[in-house]
C-alpha cells in the first residue's frame, strides 16, 4: 500500500505548526519567560531555537522521510542495528504525554463553558479555590477529558490529508486570529504597555546556567522534538519538499506564536498588577481576573480559553498519529481500529492521572500524584534520552543520508563540519547537561 503524503507543503507546516504550538506556547512560555528575564530569556530562546531546536527538527523530518515509516519503523528501516530504541522512546514519550495531557485539555473545554455560563471573579483565592476544587474531583474532569480525547480521536481517524491536514488548515488561522483580537484588546488595557516593556526589556543578569537549561528544554518542547512526531510527520512529506524551508518555517511559526503568547498575557498581568509569573496558575486563575476587569468580559474568557482548546487539540492530534501510525505499521489494525484501541487506552491512563490530582494516597505513589509521574517520565527521561540518541543517530549514523534528505551534497566542507558538530555533538551534550540537571 501506497504511504500517506501531505496534500500540500503549507499542510504539512500548519499541521507541524500545530503540534509544535501546543500549550506551550500559551500555557508555559509566558510564565517562565516571566520568571527568566523578560527580553533576555526571549532573545535566548530564540537563539536556542534557531541554534539547536532547529537543526534536530531538519534531523527529525529527514529520518523520517527517508525511513518512510512510523517513529520506530523509520530508525528500524535506516539502521537495524538497536537505534530503533530512539523512535520507541518518541512513541512512548507522545502516548505518556497525551494520556495527561488530554486531562488539562479538558480543563480548556470546561473553563470555555464555565466563563459562558457564569460570572467573572476578581477574587484570586476564590479562583484559586475553585479551580483545585474542579481539578481535584472524581468525576468533572473525566467528562471533559472524554469530550476532548474524543476530538482528537475525531482529528486523526479521518487519515492525513481528510483528517489532520483539512483540521489544521482550519484551525491554526482560527488560533493566529484569535490570538491577535485578544492582543489587541488587552494592549487597550491602562498600564498593559509597560507588561509589554517587561516583557521584551532584557534584563541579562537573571540569565544564568539554570535559565539556559530552561530554554533549551522549552525550544525542545515547544518544538515537539523527541515525540516522534516530526518523524512520523516527515514520512508523510512527498520526496520533491524542501526539508529544509518547511522545517525553518515550522520554527519561525513556532517561534512567533510564542512571542504572540507572551503579548496576550503579560501585558493585561502587568496592567492589572497581578502576578505574571503564576506558574501554571497564570492561566486558570490569573487570566480570568483579566477577564473580569474588561467589558463583555465573559466573551473574551470564552475565546480566550477556546483559544487554548483549539492550542492543545492541534497538539493531541499529532501526539495520537505517532501512536496510530506505530499501531498500523507494526499490527493488524487498520485506522480506524487503531485510532480507537489507543484512545482507549489513554483515555484510562488519564482517567487514573486525573483521579490522583485528589486526596487518594493510593494513587500517588512515592508522595508524587500519578500525573505528576507520568510528568516527570516523560519530561526527564524520554524527551531528553530520545533527543541525544536522535543526534547521534542522524550525525554519526545516518549522515550521508540526511546530507542527501537535506540537500547539503554542494555545502562546503566547512558547512558541514559546523552541521555535524551542532547535531552530533552541541545537542547530545547540551540535552545530556538537561538531563542531569533534571534528575539532581
Amino acid at each position: 500500500m501506497a504511504r500517506a503524503q501531505w496534500g500540500s507543503k503549507l499542510g504539512f507546516i500548519l499541521a507541524a505548526t500545530g503540534s509544535a504550538v501546543g500549550l506551550g506556547a500559551i500555557w508555559k512560555f509566558p510564565y517562565v519567560t516571566a520568571h527568566q528575564g523578560g527580553g533576555a530569556f526571549l532573545l535566548l530562546f530564540t537563539a536556542l531555537t534557531l541554534f539547536i531546536g532547529l537543526a534536530l527538527l531538519r534531523v527529525e523530518i529527514a529520518i523520517g522521510r527517508a525511513g518512510q515509516s512510523d517513529a520506530f519503523g523509520s530508525y528500524r528501516n535506516l539502521s537495524p542495528n538497536g537505534w530503533a530504541i530512539a523512535g520507541l522512546l518518541g512513541v512512548l514519550a507522545s502516548c505518556t504525554i497525551l494520556s495527561y495531557y488530554s486531562v488539562v485539555g479538558g480543563w480548556t473545554i470546561a473553563y470555555a463553558w464555565q466563563t459562558v455560563t457564569t460570572p467573572l471573579s476578581q477574587d484570586a483565592n476564590q479562583l484559586q479555590k475553585a479551580f483545585s476544587s474542579f481539578s481535584s474531583d472524581a468525576w468533572r474532569p473525566l467528562f471533559f477529558h472524554a469530550l476532548f480525547m474524543l476530538a482528537t480521536l475525531g482529528g486523526v481517524i479521518g487519515g492525513i490529508q481528510r483528517g489532520i491536514e483539512r483540521l489544521s488548515k482550519v484551525l491554526m488561522p482560527a488560533l493566529f486570529i484569535m490570538m491577535c483580537v485578544l492582543i489587541v484588546r488587552g494592549l487597550l488595557l491602562p498600564g498593559s504597555w509597560e507588561g509589554v516593556r517587561e516583557f521584551l526589556a532584557p534584563d541579562f543578569a537573571q540569565l544564568d546556567m539554570s535559565a539556559f537549561l530552561t530554554a533549551l528544554g522549552l525550544s525542545f518542547w515547544t518544538l515537539s522534538l523527541a515525540l516522534g512526531i516530526m518523524v512520523t510527520y516527515g514520512s508523510y512529506l512527498p520526496a520533491d519538499e524542501n526539508v529544509n524551508t518547511a522545517a525553518r518555517a515550522v520554527a519561525l511559526l513556532t517561534l512567533l506564536s510564542c512571542f504572540l503568547g507572551g503579548l496576550l498575557v503579560l501585558p493585561p498581568a502587568v496592567a492589572l498588577g497581578l502576578d505574571q509569573g503564576a506558574g501554571p496558575g497564570l492561566t486558570f486563575i490569573t487570566m480570568p481576573i483579566v477577564f473580569a476587569h474588561l467589558p463583555w468580559g465573559n466573551a473574551f474568557g470564552t475565546v480566550f480559553f477556546l483559544l487554548l482548546f483549539v492550542a492543545a487539540l492541534t497538539s493531541s492530534i499529532s501526539m495520537l498519529e505517532v501512536a496510530v501510525a506505530f499501531l498500523i505499521e507494526h499490527t493488524a489494525l487498520q485506522r480506524r481500529g487503531a485510532t480507537i484501541v489507543i484512545s482507549v487506552v489513554l483515555f484510562a491512563v488519564g482517567t487514573v492521572a486525573s483521579l490522583s490530582l485528589g486526596s487518594r494516597p493510593s494513587l500517588q505513589p512515592g508522595g508524587r500524584s500519578v500525573f505528576d509521574w507520568l510528568d516527570l517520565t516523560a519530561s526527564n527521561v524520554l524527551l531528553p534520552v530520545g533527543g541525544m540518541l536522535t543526534g547521534l543517530f542522524g550525525a554519526w549514523i545516518v549522515w550521508p543520508t540526511l546530507v542527501r534528505q537535506l540537500n547539503w551534497e554542494n555545502a562546503s566542507a566547512g558547512q558541514l563540519l559546523v552541521r555535524r558538530t551542532v547535531i552530533g555533538i552541541v545537542a547530545p551534550l547540551a540535552i545530556a547537561i538537561i538531563l542531569w540537571h533534571g534528575v539532581n
